[in-house]
């Protein structure tokens, strides 16, 4: 991982995702100010910090200097003003309300000096709405991780109308620096990238079990222990490539028409009615019986270690090959 060009960040919302932004910035090295409104918030964003920290030295994943380097990075800020004081970077992880989102734009874009971005971890808005009325909209960028951000790198980076190229530049280049992996989107639209791949497969999920065809466990077993399989080393283009001879338009080509019917077929009137959304729960618990906290902390640690992996073993193409495609 390369040591970040942005040294120092500030980190405003302290829930699920801003705690975990927190461990993103202190593992890489960034000194980090923390702020919330809420000082519950914050103990709480604290307390958990402390404890992630304390499984990654029992897990062997860090030494106790590290851990110590990295609680000693970060600060609590009596308040916003503070927090955003000489930061190069500021990762905004408030409500998901539009109104107070602009609320504490508004207040960053006032305190916070002329360089410094100012990304949102929003899951769903445009930053063109956000920072609409801002002085500074164009260091203002969509920078929306993937839950939990320091343990899944994926980062869907995305500008509002006024960011300036300069910006976007900057914050891709930041988050490889910080050892995510930037999803630059070219335009907004509802759910990104990512969440609308996952409501697309989410739907079909719901359909399957609500229509008769299969249980709750007969989904999630496709999904872990069949396309998941591939899909934690290729997105779909890559395994469509790698599932013909001559790749992915051999593939495309061969099985257009049945990926025509069955899109033909899909019910897209899908809905999560109360006593559906019940049923998928008593299902769900059966499969999955051990306490929530346990098969969060299972899936960090086994997602690390896929990702440890993957790094360890990275897919090599022959330099011939490449120069033979180029020409």
């Amino acid at each position: 991982m390369a040591k970040p060009s942005i040294k120092s960040v500030a980190v405003v919302g302290t829930g699920v995702i801003g705690r975990s932004w927190i461990q993103v910035f202190a593992r890489a090295g960034c000194a980090v100010r923390v702020f919330d409104a809420d000082p519950i918030q914050v103990a709480g964003a604290m307390s958990w910090v402390e404890a992630d920290l304390k499984a990654l030295r029992k897990e062997g994943g860090i030494k106790k200097k590290e851990a110590r380097a990295r609680r000693d990075r970060v600060r609590v800020a009596a308040s916003l003003a503070e927090a955003v004081d000489g930061a190069g970077y500021i990762q905004e992880s408030g409500p998901e309300s539009l109104e107070i989102k602009r609320s504490l734009y508004r207040e960053i874009d006032s305190a916070a000096g002329p360089e410094a971005i100012v990304a949102s971890s929003t899951s769903a808005m445009d930053m063109t709405d956000i920072a609409s009325e801002l002085k500074g909209a164009h260091r203002c960028i969509v920078a929306h991780p993937i839950n939990p951000p320091h343990v899944v790198p994926a980062v869907e980076i995305l500008g509002g109308a006024a960011t300036q190229a300069q910006v976007v530049h900057r914050t891709v280049e930041f988050m490889r620096e910080l050892g995510q992996t930037p999803v630059l989107m070219r335009r907004f639209v509802p759910g990104f990238v990512v969440n609308r791949l996952q409501a697309a497969l989410i739907r079909e999920a719901v359909d399957l079990v609500s229509s008769g065809v299969c249980d709750v466990r007969a989904v999630d077993d496709s999904i872990r222990d069949g396309l998941g399989l591939r899909w934690a080393l290729m997105g779909p283009y890559g395994v469509a490539n790698t599932n013909a001879d001559g790749g992915v338009q051999e593939y495309f080509t061969r099985f257009r028409q049945a990926y025509h019917d069955i899109w033909a077929a899909l019910n897209t009137d899908v809905r999560l009615d109360d006593e559906l959304v019940a049923r998928l729960g008593v299902e769900t618990d059966a499969m999955l019986p051990a306490p929530l906290p346990v098969q969060r902390a299972w899936r960090d640690r086994l997602v690390g270690a896929i990702r440890r992996l993957k790094a360890d073993d990275p897919l090599r193409g022959s330099k011939k090959k490449a120069k033979r495609r180029a020409r």
